[in-house]
């Protein structure tokens, strides 16, 4: 096991509170439900082994504070104590391996992290009644928790392309407009046999547009412009090239990301997925100006026409 800073939603049961006397009264009303907390960050210590809270994380990967905490009512109370889900008594939870276990039936809950120890009337149900496979609910969370960020990571998300106007060829000293098409993408697994969604979407965006000019990270995915436009007017993802040559530009996309187990609440990730679009070649040309006493149709052979000589 390697010592170190580790990330994962922190499971506590709720009849295990530093506050005894209060929980102990808590807890006679709301036996067998488990809080979820989402989003703890903890130190294992070297020598004790005990965790600790700890502060910051790694740069590339910044802290998303949910101000919510949550919970599988195993109860499947809609509202309240005694007002048990209908749909809980109908709904079948059948193994999703084969020789698995039963799934239980769950309405998930949330409530603020404000609230030290919140009672039934402070858990707001956030879904219907659904199927949760593991014998312990807050276990499979905090199993998945730790593992969410790699699985993200490793989705094929598809970071849309680069897009220039005029493409491929753009004038010097004339604003080349740039646009991304990133999307919102939705994915389905199963993760430690249970059923994830995951949605990743797109925050942040950093054009390189291969001469050393950069712009971002920006929220802004630039649009297209009609091409009556092009070379006239600069967008906020425009750029201007100051030299002739070829040049390779590409964007890059920060993805973030949120994920629900057995279709419970959206949880975020913490952490982003970075993808870099392929490179687009754009070739950049300067402009020439002359006056000249025919058209092209008139005199084939008259300068900048395509048949004419260079000179």
């Amino acid at each position: 096991m390697t010592i170190g800073v580790v990330s994962w939603l922190f499971a506590s049961l709720a009849a295990t509170s530093p506050s005894v006397a209060a929980d102990e009264a808590w807890a006679a009303n709301n036996a067998g439900d488990q809080g979820i907390e989402i989003g703890a960050r903890f130190r294992i210590d070297a020598i004790s082994g005990q965790l600790t809270s700890s502060v910051g994380g790694s740069t590339d990967s910044p802290t998303v504070v949910d101000p919510n905490q949550y919970k599988a009512d195993t109860h499947c109370r809609a509202d309240g104590p005694d007002t048990k889900d209908p749909g809980c008594d109908a709904l079948q939870c059948p193994p999703n391996t084969a020789g698995g276990e039963e799934g239980t039936p769950v309405i998930w809950k949330e409530a603020p992290k404000a609230i030290t120890n919140p009672g039934w009337t402070d858990w707001i149900p956030v879904s219907g009644p659904t199927c949760l496979y593991d014998p312990e609910p807050g276990n499979v969370l905090a199993d998945i928790a730790a593992r969410i960020l790699n699985d993200f990571r490793q989705l094929p998300v598809n970071p849309g392309t680069l897009e220039a106007q005029p493409f491929p060829h753009t004038l010097k000293g004339g604003p080349t407009n740039f646009y991304t098409t990133a999307t919102e993408q939705a994915f389905n697994l199963t993760i430690l046999g249970q059923t994830v969604h995951l949605t990743a979407t797109p925050t942040s965006h950093s054009y390189a547009f291969g001469d050393g000019a950069t712009l971002g990270p920006t929220p802004i995915t630039g649009y297209p412009l009609p091409e009556a436009e092009w070379l006239t007017n600069a967008t906020r993802t425009s750029h201007s090239y100051t030299e002739t040559g070829n040049y390779q530009a590409a964007v890059t996309t920060s993805f973030t990301g949120t994920y629900s187990v057995n279709n419970g609440p959206p949880l975020p990730i913490n952490g982003t997925l970075d993808i870099t679009t392929p490179a687009k070649t754009i070739h950049v040309w300067k402009t020439e100006k002359a006056l000249v006493a025919d058209t092209c149709e008139q005199n084939p052979n008259s300068w900048g026409c395509p048949g004419a000589e260079t000179r």
